[in-house]
């Protein structure tokens, strides 16, 4: 219990200062730039204390369950040495993961209103709906696709330059034919899907399959896999605009 607390003041400070340059940013411009007193003081405090409980918890529950279970995970699968199983794994992790990210639900809601007014699609909330569903289920597929190839290159030792490069090609290609209205959403998408919830997971099964595979090197092998989760997103995200508007 000692320690548990120990470790939670330790990231509570972590935190505290992490945000004091952002709030400190806050303050300058509104009492220096600006010249206004801060607005609702209570209110901001009080949100203040919450962000920083978040983080606290937040980053305690990374290191006490996700990266723990994803590296176990990593490591089960390559003793259990069935690469069937490891892959559909790895396709539902990044799936999974990604359709629950509040960003990914906020942009893809937000990209349907602005679909609607600009008579995209129906403004009707059946149409948005659908279309924002589409937008998830297309990015969460993307991601995990693309946590499939990270995998699989962990497993093949392929160096990731290559796969980065010919991806960013593609997406330089995609994007002089997909639809202007699109592109903008596709390249946000490829930032949104790795956030939160999808970083922590994804990462720690990158970790823990290159350290249980001999030969491969967790630095150079086990990370990688969060650039390919932002890669794909756009591509998928232009070919759905594509079939869709």
């Amino acid at each position: 219990m000692h320690d548990t607390l120990k470790k939670l003041t330790g990231f509570m400070l972590g935190s505290l200062r992490d945000l004091a340059p952002i709030i400190a940013v806050i303050l300058f411009f509104q009492l220096v730039v600006i010249k206004q007193p801060l607005p609702n003081v209570i209110q901001l405090l009080v949100g203040v204390i919450m962000v920083l409980l978040g983080l606290t918890f937040f980053i305690h529950g990374l290191e006490q369950g996700l990266f723990p279970i994803g590296e176990s995970m990593a490591h089960a699968f390559a003793k259990k040495g069935s690469v069937f199983w490891l892959l559909v794994f790895a396709f539902a992790l990044g799936f999974g993961t990604t359709i629950a990210e509040p960003a990914l639900i906020a942009v893809a809601a937000e990209a349907a209103k602005v679909a609607a007014s600009g008579q995209m699609i129906g403004a009707d909330e059946a149409s948005m709906a659908s279309y924002a569903q589409g937008l998830r289920f297309t990015v969460a597929f993307s991601v995990g696709l693309a946590i499939v190839i990270g995998v699989f290159r962990i497993l093949k030792g392929w160096p990731i330059q290559w796969l980065i490069i010919g991806g960013y090609i593609g997406i330089v290609v995609m994007t002089m034919f997909a639809p202007k209205e699109i592109i903008g959403i596709a390249y946000d998408s490829g930032g949104v899907t790795t956030s939160t919830i999808t970083v922590p997971l994804v990462t720690a099964l990158g970790v823990g399959l290159a350290s249980s595979i001999k030969g491969r090197n967790p630095m150079i092998d086990g990370f990688g896999l969060i650039a390919l989760a932002s890669l794909t997103p756009m591509m998928f995200v232009m070919a759905y605009g594509m079939v869709m508007l």
